[in-house]
């Protein structure tokens, strides 16, 4: 097509060229209007023979050097001498000589067949096609492609969205899977994998019926399909024995996002501490099936009692290491191969640790360490050696775990995590005291307030930090745009904000803008954080020309949320007391 269109036009310019009639210019150039591009042709002796008028919406010469017989040389020079140039990051701007670019230019136009694409300016791109005809005539086309770009561009962004959630939903210590409205999955994460013992590509594409028995598959068919239909979320805990033979209560939770006719099904599992309370949920649900004992119980929540709900799920045990950095660990165990996997791993968050090989041992160190006003902050006792191993610690007043040879090797990190997590939140005191997405308790007259404030308008990216803010115990609310984040801050003045910096409507950087405006003159000042995609030092600079006071990563994680959290709420603490 492009051949015969180049035949086309050359036929109408030789003639044009000859008769001097205008006619053929004017259908020529609404040719040219109709391909939005720009055409000029030029004989042997390189002097043009036709040059459309769209060339001067490419580059801004005088309308005299579009005039046939003008040189091609001459038509180049003026073009240079715009100062327009090909943004190339491998071609220095120093070798930008006159007459080596012009050079270059009539070289290039003098091949038989030459493409490129070049980079005018940020917004303008260009493709420009040249031929060398057998009868020596030359034609080059110049056609705007900054659109094609900008959609090439937008593809890329998506892709890194798309591999940025990924991320996110694989390094979520819980079990993750997402359905389309036909109940086949569409994603899961490494954790659910884990969980059944199976690898996303035999996963992926699939319903329950292909992965597991009849009546379990019914069962969550069951459930899935009330979820799309109704948009209640679906509630189920039920007790199970693991892989490790250890009892737990399984929590599950199912929640409708997407639009009619997309709806997607996300689901999330997770393990619950044996001292658990029961569920809010369960007193706003539309209906509840349980069996005789309780170990199996399913609720549906109509999404307009959603919204009052404060629930406590498991906590998500996370290390920050610098609350850990110094506590002393004694070690109690004979098992010489778990002995060193628990060193090691105390040894790399900083713990000081020592092991002692038996109870007597222990109550020797022990006696030692409090007459020397040694603080002991955890006694860890292989169970192996029985009961006086913790008897021994408790008349210290010691703090004491006893754990299995396999859980020392395993599961310490996890197991001291929930231990000094749970003693942080209280040493925080007001900071951490109210449940996962419930408002503070406040005296009666004054208004309630959340913590954290989080802008973030994807529907998956939302999840993960009601996820991850949830387990840590902070109350939360979520903004879908900087509009809405400016005005929950103005109604709730939360401890900090987590801004998301690309929001419909007010972006993040003008969300912070605003409410910094507001501040000016309370003397108040909320931590904002900022949340980006991409490291871009221009998006790091932005973010602290518009007020924030620190900015992380995408994709977050509870160590990251909760360091931030450690480094700006503790500091707002701690100044508010002096």
């Amino acid at each position: 097509m492009t051949a015969g269109i180049e035949k086309a036009a050359l036929a109408i310019m030789t003639e044009d060229a000859l008769s001097g009639g205008n006619l053929q210019t004017m259908l020529f150039d609404a040719l040219c209007d109709g391909l939005s591009s720009a055409l000029f042709a030029y004989d042997k002796n390189d002097l043009l023979l036709f040059a459309s008028r769209q060339v001067l919406n490419f580059f801004p010469i005088q309308p005299e050097f579009l005039r046939p017989s003008t040189r091609l040389r001459d038509f180049l020079g003026a073009v240079f001498d715009t100062g327009i140039r090909t943004r190339d990051r491998g071609q220095a701007k120093s070798s930008a000589n006159r007459e080596n670019w012009i050079s270059q230019r009539i070289a290039s136009h003098w091949r038989e067949r030459f493409e490129t694409t070049e980079h005018f300016s940020d917004e303008r791109w260009v493709r420009i096609i040249k031929r060398r005809l057998p009868s020596g005539i030359g034609v080059c086309i110049v056609s705007d492609i900054s659109e094609v770009k900008k959609r090439e561009e937008q593809w890329r962004v998506d892709m890194e969205r798309v591999q940025l959630t990924e991320d996110i939903l694989d390094n979520l210590p819980f079990p993750l899977f997402v359905k389309d409205q036909n109940m086949v999955y569409v994603a899961v994460n490494r954790a659910f994998c884990d969980k059944y013992q199976a690898v996303a590509d035999e996963v992926l594409g699939r319903k329950g019926t292909d992965l597991f028995s009849t009546d379990l598959a019914n069962r969550f068919h069951e459930s899935d399909r009330h979820v799309i239909e109704t948009g209640e979320m679906s509630i189920s805990q039920q007790r199970q024995i693991g892989r490790d033979g250890v009892v737990r209560d399984i929590v599950t939770r199912k929640q409708r996002i997407g639009k009619p006719g997309r709806y997607f099904l996300v689901g999330t599992m997770q393990d619950l501490p044996k001292d658990g309370g029961d569920f809010e949920e369960f007193a706003h649900a539309s209906q509840i099936r349980e069996n005789n004992d309780r170990s199996y119980r399913r609720a549906y929540v109509p999404m307009a009692a959603l919204q009052t709900i404060s629930r406590r799920p498991a906590a998500m045990e996370t290390f920050v290491p610098e609350n850990f950095s110094g506590r002393r660990i004694l070690v109690v165990t004979a098992d010489f191969a778990a002995e060193t996997a628990a060193l090691k791993t105390l040894g790399n968050y900083g713990f000081e640790a020592c092991v002692v090989h038996n109870e007597n041992e222990e109550a020797a160190f022990l006696d030692v360490a409090s007459a020397h006003g040694v603080k002991i902050d955890l006694v860890i006792v292989d169970n192996q050696l029985g009961k006086r191993g913790i008897e021994l610690a408790e008349r210290q007043n010691v703090s004491a775990l006893s754990l299995d040879g396999s859980q020392l090797s395993t599961e310490l990190t996890f197991l001291i995590a929930r231990h000094f997590n749970r003693n942080i939140r209280g040493e925080l005191g007001d900071i951490a005291e109210p449940g996962i997405g419930q408002e503070w308790r406040v005296a009666a007259g004054e208004s309630r307030s959340i913590q954290i404030l989080v802008a973030e308008d994807n529907d998956i990216n939302q999840i993960v930090f009601s996820q991850i803010l949830e387990g840590l115990g902070y109350s939360y609310a979520i903004a879908a745009s900087g509009d809405e984040a400016a005005r929950m801050w103005s109604e709730h003045r939360p401890e900090l904000i987590l801004m998301d910096i690309s929001l419909p409507g007010l972006n993040g950087f003008e969300a912070a803008r605003l409410i910094r405006g507001a501040e000016k003159g309370s003397g108040s000042h909320t931590p904002i954080i900022g949340v980006l995609p991409q490291a871009f030092e221009r998006d790091r600079k932005e973010c602290g020309e518009a007020g924030m006071d620190d900015v992380i990563l995408k994709p977050v994680s509870p160590d990251i949320i909760e360091t931030v959290f450690q480094k700006h709420l503790c500091s707002a603490a701690k100044a508010k007391n002096r």
